[in-house]
């Protein structure tokens, strides 16, 4: 009889296997043997939420861009519907599970649980009939909740639901470290006691952390990341900032806001309970309360990674309307010398906010993204630019200038900024033209991925774009007049480093077109060359004319 490894062995490969989200090994070991199947079992469920057949994972896995073109639209719902029944059978085997009517207790291996998920699985329009009855079979009928339909109609819930099954699976997770989802308030309170490894929220309302301070902080001694999609009530700063003082003082690392919010002062000033521990904050549809509070965080000084987005476009301009408040803003963000990633979208006077980032010496960035400005008004954001060599990915997007000075300042400086891997400019390069285009690519060897629009641009430039030996990905969305030869001869410049580029050409002149003949040519030649993909779109439709394609 060959001797068998020791379990501590199996153990540790099945959790290297874990980390490289290698499901098909571990669910073979699952069927080895039962000295395999406890630990390949626990860091399959530990990583279910990642399961490719979540949210009906892909049906085109595993296929090439010939089979999936030759899939009939039968096979193709036959193909979504088997996966949409695995995707329930994975759930239905997590609450069984928590009932006890498994084999093994998966859920006390689940680190993560994402309700989410589920509900959505209960929205599927393939979740009905009999993979809807096989789910809500035997011990989960008593847990099917529906609500009135159309002519008096019973439909399923997935709301309450997902709540509902949620409570059964919470009993039975001692090991949850992330928990996600549609939650409801009297919900989580009864959750959070069961959970005491719990380090991560992720709700849908923000309401429903009303009362659950006192219990993260009795509990969950290792809760550090919260986020939440929505809070928007009159009550919302208060009940916010009572929480952020209810948790544990100095524990709170990462807050993350997706939608709009009524916090504001009160919720900020709170957060310097959270001064030492708080790395990164992210608040997007941030409106004009909150930029009028902004100078009340000035105590989190620790952040690495800031995000302010103003989805309504309309929030205050703080230098022009609040001078003072703009200048304490600024002593603030100045004062945070461990940032290194910062993103300003739609924030008005923007530029003015980060200027004096970039300019702080103690301050290396290696990320920045500023959208919704404009070049006109931006001349010392560009200068100051040069000054953040360290920056590694830049996204820029705002109103162009066609004068040549607003152009010539800004690709000054991002030619200095030689470490840059990933840029992105969106509109604000719309006047870029050849002679610009090789200067930065001549300027910045170590690009991997590259956005720029243009205006005129010819073959001209692709020999110093094949000098960007690590280039994998270029988005052309330049006015541009490029022949078959010109691109094939850069393709055929392309070395090892450029291994999987995606060329695409987003707006060439329709004068310019490429024939189908052409097209395949440059494609089969990327693929040979470095197993790359190429996309072609014109300007506009070559059938309409360009004073119809303008009206439109």
């Amino acid at each position: 009889m060959a001797p068998s490894l020791p379990d501590d062995i199996l153990y540790m490969i099945c959790t290297q296997l874990w980390h490289q989200r290698d499901f098909d090994t571990l669910y073979h070991g699952a069927l080895a043997g039962k000295q395999l199947a406890v630990p390949a079992l626990t860091n399959i469920y530990r990583m279910h939420d990642v399961s490719p057949v979540t949210n009906r994972g892909s049906s085109d896995v595993d296929m090439s861009a010939q089979e999936r073109a030759k899939i009939t639209y039968k096979a193709r719902l036959n193909q979504e519907e088997v996966m949409t029944m695995r995707w329930a059978q994975l759930w239905r085997t997590i609450i069984t599970s928590a009932l006890g009517k498994t084999l093994f207790p998966y859920t006390r291996y689940i680190r993560t649980l994402n309700l989410e998920d589920l509900e959505e699985l209960l929205q599927d329009s393939k979740f009905k009939n009999r993979i809807s009855s096989m789910f809500f079979d035997g011990e989960l009928a008593a847990h099917k909740i529906q609500t009135s339909g159309p002519k008096n109609t019973l439909r399923l819930d997935p709301g309450r639901t997902s709540n509902t099954l949620g409570e059964i699976i919470t009993t039975s997770t001692p090991m949850l470290e992330e928990l996600s989802g549609k939650i409801e308030n009297d919900a989580l309170l009864r959750w959070i006691p069961r959970t005491p490894r719990l380090r991560l929220l992720n709700l849908w309302y923000g309401g429903a952390l009303v009362g659950a301070g006192p219990l993260l902080r009795q509990h969950c001694h290792h809760f550090k990341t919260l986020s939440f999609w929505a809070w928007d009530h009159p009550e919302a700063d208060q009940k916010f900032a009572d929480f952020l003082n209810e948790i544990n003082p100095q524990t709170l690392e990462s807050l993350e806001i997706f939608s709009l919010a009524s916090i504001g002062a009160e919720s900020f000033l709170a957060l310097s309970c959270h001064r030492d521990s708080l790395k990164e904050l992210k608040l997007n549809s941030i409106n004009s309360t909150a930029m009028h509070s902004l100078h009340m965080l000035a105590g989190c000084t620790n952040l690495t990674t800031l995000l302010l987005t103003d989805a309504t476009n309309r929030s205050v301009y703080l230098k022009m309307a609040h001078n003072e408040i703009f200048v304490e803003v600024v002593a603030w963000l100045t004062s945070c010398k461990k940032l290194r990633s910062v993103t300003f979208r739609n924030i008005r006077g923007g530029q003015d906010l980060l200027t004096p980032i970039l300019l702080e010496n103690g301050i290396q960035l290696t990320s920045l993204e500023l959208r919704g400005y404009a070049m006109a008004d931006a001349r010392d954001f560009h200068q100051a630019l040069a000054h953040q060599t360290s920056l590694q990915e830049l996204q820029l997007q705002g109103d162009s200038d066609e004068t040549g000075e607003g152009v010539a300042t800004l690709v000054e400086s991002l030619s200095q900024l030689v470490n840059l891997t990933d840029l992105r400019l969106q509109d604000i390069s719309d006047y870029f033209t050849d002679e610009v285009l090789g200067r930065l690519a001549r300027s910045l060897p170590k690009l991997e991925g590259w956005y720029t629009s243009g205006w005129g641009v010819t073959d001209a430039i692709w020999a110093d774009m094949a000098m960007l030996k690590s280039l994998r990905r270029l988005d052309m969305a330049a006015l541009s007049r490029f022949t078959a030869n010109g691109i094939l001869d850069f393709i055929l410049r392309l070395g090892p480093g450029n291994k999987g580029l995606v060329l695409e050409i987003m707006m060439a002149d329709v004068d310019c077109d490429l024939t189908e003949t052409e097209q395949t040519t440059i494609r089969e030649t990327i693929s040979a060359q470095v197993d790359g993909r190429f996309v072609f779109q014109l300007q506009r439709d070559p059938d309409v004319s360009e004073y119809e394609a303008e009206s439109d």
